[in-house]
């Protein structure tokens, strides 16, 4: 169940096919990893912003230009010889941030007490899952596993956000398809939580 993951390997193939080349681009012009990695940043900062103000079909195309940037950083710090800790480091904080940005958004948008507790859950298992990573590299034990990952948890937002509308007039609802994702995320980020801290128990009593 702990290697079990939500996203097809044909679909992470294909993202990879379409981002690849953007990878070649900015290796060929020597943009440094940080660059990239602010950049991420600012595009989630912009998509919860387009979320608070109602623009879900934008916010969730700008959401996966960020999602584009984080996973294109780490590929530049390694190919072009980057990798240091404290790049690890800065990475990790900006994407936490980042994450933070497009909920709040979300939030805001609904103005409602539940979507508040939904997005505070949600945010709170998105926080824990890779502080149970960081605490287990840490321990020398690798802990990338578990049902609702950063790329699933961006996955999940942009295709409600990108395709919410459409669902909504199609079968008469309001803005159904980015509360689902909101409750998913707020559930399955914190069983993935207790997955990695089961992973982590397991095999510190095995050694």
């Amino acid at each position: 169940m702990e290697n079990v993951r939500i996203i097809n390997k044909h679909f992470v193939n294909g993202f990879y096919f379409v981002v690849n080349p953007i990878g070649d681009f900015l290796e060929a012009t020597r943009v440094h990893p940080h660059v990239v990695t602010v950049a991420g940043l600012v595009f989630s900062v912009v998509s919860g912003l387009l979320f608070w103000k109602g623009y879900f079909f934008s916010a969730g195309i700008i959401m996966v230009v960020s999602g584009v940037c984080d996973v294109l950083d780490g590929r530049l710090a390694r190919n072009t010889s980057r990798m240091s800790p404290f790049g690890a480091l800065f990475d990790s904080t900006i994407d936490r941030y980042s994450e933070i940005a497009v909920f709040l958004g979300i939030a805001a948008y609904f103005n409602a007490l539940l979507i508040y507790l939904l997005a505070i859950v949600a945010i709170t298992g998105s926080l824990l899952t890779s502080y149970v990573r960081a605490r287990a590299e840490g321990l020398g034990i690798d802990c990338r596993i578990g049902l609702m990952q950063r790329p699933e948890r961006i996955t999940f937002l942009a295709t409600a956000a990108v395709f919410g509308g459409l669902f909504d007039r199609l079968f008469e609802t309001n803005d159904l398809l980015i509360k689902m994702a909101l409750l998913a995320i707020a559930v399955l980020a914190n069983i993935t939580v207790l997955q990695r801290v089961m992973h982590v128990r397991k095999r510190l009593t095995s050694q």
